[in-house]
């Protein structure tokens, strides 16, 4: 008698290796609030036509729910079957995976079982993936030796870390996967920072590709960076690793912000308004200041009051407090702005 085939596997650190690709069938939002990076979106049914089997589904009747999303869930599949799949060869194997590991990614692929492709389902759908995340933060961040890069704002931290990866080293650039550099004046222009469930699933991956026996260096954020908060677990590492501190002069860290917040510049209204969020940390009359120094385009007198007066008052308060072997920290010089200084840096420490 020949054996039943295994048609769903359960999520493990490995399983999402082990497919050629991972196609995700629920709806345009769901996926774009999270998904397993690099999943394709294949929706079987799409937001307006979940909505609606929804809707029958409460108002109606279940029967007549499953009708009407039976008919849409047959077209759909149909057609990604002819765009999307269409040049898949025989041996292509696909990971499909829905809400619960329920009847989207059941209908998808049993249709990609019957052409002939070796397609699974994912034992518990996004729900299961979702639970590995979250145990997996919880679990990983104390295996790795981090070390942790402080330095006060504008010392070129972020420059470092991408010099440090140029030379070798291993590196998880949090402000990198948050798309925020960690201020106030941190939002990156156009692009948007990613749900706290997506970026805990690209951590997630990026701790994934790291090895535990070399050291990882990372920047010694706080609790939050922009609206998204660092895995508890990962902040509890960090606080407890061993640092190195960047020092630069005060000319080389206006210079530095400068470039960084260059888009800043043509937009003085943008600029405005975040500063206003600081109105209650330093008085409506020291904001007013600052935005009559972006009126006039005194950029790098307004830069330099910043650093002196909001940036590094708040380093002081948080970094000594928070990570213990701070005092011990190694000392790295940033003798000049430009990437060739970074660069010789980085392949000293690294």
């Amino acid at each position: 008698m020949k054996p039943v085939p295994k048609l769903s596997v359960a999520m493990s650190a490995s399983v999402l290796t082990q497919f050629d690709a991972v196609l995700d069938v629920r709806s345009p939002s769901e996926y774009a609030e999270d998904h397993v990076p690099g999943a394709t979106s294949c929706p079987v049914l799409d937001d307006s036509e979940r909505a609606r089997v929804g809707t029958l589904y409460k108002q109606v009747s279940p029967f007549e729910a499953g009708r009407t999303g039976a008919a849409l869930i047959a077209r759909n599949i149909a057609r990604h079957v002819e765009s999307a799949f269409a040049d898949k060869p025989r041996g292509w194997k696909p990971l499909v995976y829905c809400w619960r590991g329920g009847k989207r990614s059941a209908a998808m692929a049993h249709v990609l079982r019957e052409i002939g492709w070796d397609a699974k389902t994912l034992d518990g759908g996004y729900k299961a993936y979702r639970r590995f995340v979250v145990e997996r933060l919880a679990e990983l961040p104390p295996r790795f030796r981090f070390r942790v890069v402080h330095g006060v704002t504008g010392s070129g931290k972020s420059r470092f870390l991408r010099a440090l990866k140029q030379a070798g080293a291993q590196v998880l650039d949090l402000e990198e996967l948050a798309v925020h550099r960690g201020s106030v004046l941190g939002n990156l222009p156009e692009r948007p920072q990613p749900s706290q469930k997506m970026f805990e699933s690209v951590l997630l991956a990026a701790l994934a590709r790291l090895d535990a026996s070399r050291p990882v260096y990372i920047e010694g954020e706080s609790r939050k960076i922009g609206q998204l908060q660092v895995p508890a677990a990962l902040i509890e590492a960090m606080r407890a690793s061993e640092c190195v501190v960047l020092e630069a002069g005060l000319e080389t860290r206006v210079a530095l912000l400068m470039d960084e917040y260059r888009h800043f510049f043509e937009d003085p209204a943008g600029l405005g308004a975040q500063l206003d969020c600081l109105a209650e940390l330093h008085g409506r009359e020291r904001i007013e200041e600052w935005k009559r120094l972006a009126a006039h385009g005194e950029w790098r007198s307004l830069v330099a009051r910043l650093l002196e007066e909001h940036y590094d008052p708040a380093y002081r308060r948080s970094a000594a407090r928070n990570f213990s072997k701070l005092p011990q920290a190694a000392i790295v010089r940033v003798p000049a702005p430009d990437e060739a200084a970074f660069a010789r840096l980085a392949e000293k420490v690294a």
